[in-house]
């Protein structure tokens, strides 16, 4: 007996097949994404939210093979103050912003946390720490999905129209753009040295991670708290070295890249076709009203200070 293929299913393939095409690039993923997801579903919900962090993960490994490591040590240590200052202001602005708010605490905090350090992966870490019910957690994620999708399209028009440089571009994305897979996906379309730098402050940015979760489960005083490890940084800064020291791999280096920014292609349109009418309506006005703040001050921060420190 034949498996019967659904109108539903045959528009979904026929939007992978353009992603992954010549034509595909990360922002136009996105639409695409979004467009299944409100006009006719997602027909894959299930298996595409397995499959999402994993190739987001895989992809950004192979962004480590058209990478120099001296280079990033570069990026990482020019782009390490800014990445304190920010982390540590948006975590104090989200606390009060949330009193401010009256927001459930939890909420508040995942929204920060999320704003902070890098979206939905931060906000994955923290919530099990912070034992977040499933609609805390639905509003944090909603909320920086929405914020992303925007980033995405409106940096790389920000960027051109304030002519900033790539180094500038790439060091801005990695601190105010939220998840890993937006920063990512605006730095490539800006340029390759924009996107060697976004990626290398972002993930030495999501090592953060672990204090922050540690710290939370002091502050909201959950005994026995365990942290979610980051591991796939370690293997972006392996394929990292593997490309500096050794040379036998560098011809093949450019076709991995190609195939990781497909990957990455694919993954914003995975999670645009996570979105649902469902979701939107979960986050609310005051929830969202914090993230719109948060992100404000910590791209408006932050751009202030590449203007007028970065080259």
């Amino acid at each position: 007996m034949g498996t019967t293929v659904t109108a539903r299913q045959l528009l979904f393939a026929l939007a992978v097949l353009v992603c992954v095409s010549p034509l595909g690039s990360p922002p136009l993923a996105l639409v695409l994404g979004l467009v299944v997801a409100l006009a006719i579903g997602n027909p894959f919900l299930a298996q595409s939210r397995r499959v999402t962090s994993k190739l987001l993960q895989w992809s950004v490994i192979g962004l480590g093979f058209g990478m120099n490591a001296h280079a990033a040590v570069q990026a990482g240590r020019e782009g390490i103050l800014f990445t304190i200052a920010s982390i540590t202001g948006t975590l104090t602005l989200g606390y009060f912003v949330g009193r401010w708010l009256k927001l459930n605490p939890k909420t508040s905090h995942l929204i920060a946390s999320g704003t902070a350090i890098c979206g939905g992966s931060a906000i994955a870490a923290v919530g099990p720490v912070l034992k977040a019910d499933e609609s805390q957690m639905s509003v944090a994620l909603g909320a920086v999905f929405i914020l992303n999708s925007i980033a995405l399209f409106v940096f790389p028009m920000l960027g051109h129209e304030l002519h900033l440089s790539q180094n500038q571009f790439g060091l801005w994305c990695a601190i105010a753009i939220h998840d890993t897979s937006s920063v990512v996906g605006a730095a490539s379309h800006y340029g390759d040295q924009a996107l060697q730098i976004a990626t290398t402050v972002k993930l030495a940015r999501a090592l953060w991670i672990i204090p922050v979760a540690l710290g939370t489960a002091v502050l909201f005083k959950t005994p026995g708290a365990k942290v979610k490890l980051p591991y796939f940084i370690l293997g972006f800064i392996g394929a990292m070295l593997l490309n500096t020291y050794v040379p036998a791999l560098q011809p093949l280096a450019p076709v991995v890249v190609k195939l990781a920014k497909i990957g990455l292609t694919l993954t914003l349109f995975l999670i645009g076709a996570g979105l649902s009418a469902q979701v939107l309506r979960s986050v609310g006005v005051r929830p969202f009203v914090q993230a719109v703040l948060l992100w404000l001050v910590i791209s408006g921060a932050s751009l202030y200070a590449i203007l007028h420190t970065v080259s």
